[in-house]
C-alpha cells in the first residue's frame, strides 16, 4: 500500500485541512498520516481562531513518520506561518519526496495567515 503524509492545518469542521486530506487518501485506496501545523477553530460559516503548532513540534511529527514509518508521497496544505514555511521546506529539502503536491493554503476561511507570502518564505525546493 502506498503511503502519503500530509502537512497541513487541522480543520475542526472536518471538511479541509488533514481531515479532508485523510478522507481522499482513505477514498484511494493509500494509507495517510499526518504533521500538523495549526489547530483551527472553524465551521462551515467561518474561521474562528488559528493556533500555530511550534516549531519543534512539528518537526517531531516529521522525524517520527520519516524515521519510521516512511512515505511514498507527501501534500503539504496550510502552512500557518513563515516559520513554519520555512522548517517544512528544510524538512523536504533534506528528504527529497519522489512525489510532492504543494497547496498553498494562505488563508483558513477569510482569514489571511500571519506572515504568509510564498514568493518570499517558500524556497525552492529542487
Amino acid at each position: 500500500m502506498k503511503r502519503v503524509l500530509t502537512i497541513a492545518g487541522s480543520d475542526s469542521g472536518g471538511g479541509a485541512g488533514i481531515q479532508a486530506d485523510l478522507k481522499t487518501f482513505v477514498a484511494n485506496g493509500v494509507y495517510g498520516m499526518t504533521v500538523v501545523t495549526a489547530l483551527t477553530a472553524q465551521n462551515t460559516t467561518g474561521t474562528y481562531g488559528i493556533h500555530p503548532i511550534p516549531i519543534a513540534f512539528v518537526r517531531d511529527q516529521f522525524n517520527a513518520v520519516a524515521t519510521d514509518i516512511g512515505f511514498d508521497a507527501v501534500k503539504t496544505g496550510m502552512l500557518a506561518n513563515q516559520w513554519v514555511i520555512r522548517e517544512v521546506a528544510g524538512l523536504l529539502a533534506s528528504c527529497k519526496p519522489a512525489h510532492l503536491v504543494v497547496d498553498p493554503v494562505m488563508v483558513a476561511g477569510f482569514r489571511p495567515l500571519q506572515g504568509a507570502s510564498s514568493s518570499k518564505t517558500m524556497p525552492a525546493l529542487s
